[in-house]
């Protein structure tokens, strides 16, 4: 059996296409080939060959955001991309085209209809995509991490898997021993770990020197900072210049499990693979859904899991103070005899079920004010126009004067 797997872009696409590739070799072994398509330039042409899998790139591009002449060779991009799919589909002989999203996902499976190979789409967010809800039409599978997928995609075609994850992420999870010792963090303090995706994140960036700067980087809390690799030699610069004690960063990391397992508090973006992680894993998370993303999909994904109680949001705007504060507050201060740093997840989302509580009975409390301030608005309003109208003739000062007669101005 022949299984050709496209998309990439970010670890969010790349690392669900891993792990079913991980699972079909465990479940057929040498009666399955693999082959990944990926867009040229992106992390998946490092990523994927560094684990031992073969792909092939396709020069296709998105739009930018922004007026650039890169814009108008997009449709030539496309159309490239196009013929290199088709040829690469029929030089492999494959037998299925899976899709995870990313650029290279939408022309390798708009060939493959065309040519009648089947296809399988995953979807791993709340909210599908645009080009996801139109190759779905001709889809055999379209398989979901989300309840509710019925408003995007045929019923008889959805399939709820959940996200796929690598083999090394589990419920048990490493061991945390062994986990500290790998970031060469000490045992007897908490940890917060910081992590914006594999391109990293300049909000959550700007968050933790904030931080840094607000407590001197003297605080007893320890930090996991994943930087992500656009961000990776200014956040050094600024680390060299403000040292801060039991800080960890990193462009990358490659054992998430570590760090998952070494971490208290997660401070984190909401993209798909994220979720489906923390979920397994079972840690305390705050997340700060990105702004920039198709259809707010991360902000979606995010409301999915508060609204269960299972984590708490802080919108991107605020996060550069509140971010690392409240993640400090979640992790419970000794002195004062509240719940130990390691208090594990309970504890954590029923004290923030409390504060969400008093944030819902604050904001029924303010659209109450807001109501009677605009009431009491309107009747003084309404007693100035109407008494405006019956005396506008006698009073020459009035608030609303008469207009004057036509004719020549003097």
């Amino acid at each position: 059996m022949k299984v050709l797997i496209a998309g990439g872009g970010t670890g969010g696409h790349i690392y669900p296409a891993v792990a079913v590739a991980e699972a079909l070799k465990r479940r057929f072994g040498d009666d399955v080939e693999l082959l990944f398509v990926g867009a040229e330039g992106k992390m998946e042409m490092e990523k994927v060959p560094a684990l031992g899998y073969r792909i092939v790139g396709l020069p296709i591009a998105g739009l930018q955001r922004r007026l650039d002449w890169h814009n108008l060779l997009v449709p030539f991009k496309v159309l490239r991309s196009l013929r290199m799919a088709r040829r690469t589909i029929r030089d492999f002989g494959a037998d299925v085209v899976v899709g995870f999203g990313g650029y290279a996902s939408a022309p390798v499976l708009w060939a493959a209809q065309r040519m009648e190979v089947p296809t399988v789409i995953q979807e791993q967010n709340s909210y599908a995509g645009v080009t996801n809800k139109i190759l779905a039409r001709g889809a055999r599978c379209i398989c979901t991490a989300y309840e509710g997928m019925e408003r995007f995609f045929p019923a008889d075609r959805i399939v709820l898997t959940g996200n796929p994850l690598r083999g090394r992420f589990s419920k048990e999870g490493a061991d945390r021993a062994e986990a500290l010792k790998y970031y060469g963090l000490r045992d007897d303090l908490p940890v917060v770990l910081v992590v914006g995706g594999s391109l990293g994140t300049r909000s959550l960036n700007e968050m933790m020197k904030h931080w840094i700067l607000e407590t001197g980087g003297t605080a007893p809390v320890q930090v996991i900072w994943q930087t992500g690799k656009y961000y990776e030699r200014e956040m050094q610069a600024f680390l060299a210049a403000h040292p801060a004690a039991h800080v960890w960063q990193g462009a990358f990391i490659e054992r998430m499990d570590y760090a998952y397992a070494a971490a208290d508090v997660v401070v984190s973006r909401s993209g798909a693979g994220t979720v489906s992680e923390l979920c397994l894993v079972g840690k305390p998370v705050i997340f700060v859904p990105s702004p920039n993303v198709a259809e707010d999909h991360q902000t979606k994904n995010a409301r999915a899991l508060e609204s269960k109680g299972a984590a708490l949001l802080v919108p991107d705007a605020v996060c550069r103070e509140e971010g690392m504060r409240r993640a400090v507050e979640l992790l419970g201060d000794p002195a004062r005899g509240d719940e130990p740093p390691h208090r594990g997840a309970g504890a954590s989302r029923r004290r923030g079920a409390h504060r969400r509580a008093d944030c819902r009975a604050a904001a029924r409390r303010s659209k109450v004010k807001r109501k009677k301030c605009l009431q009491t608005g309107y009747e003084i309003r309404k007693r100035l126009f109407s008494r405006n109208r019956r005396h506008r003739h006698e009073r020459p000062g009035a608030l609303f004067p008469p207009r004057r007669p036509p004719g020549r101005r003097i």
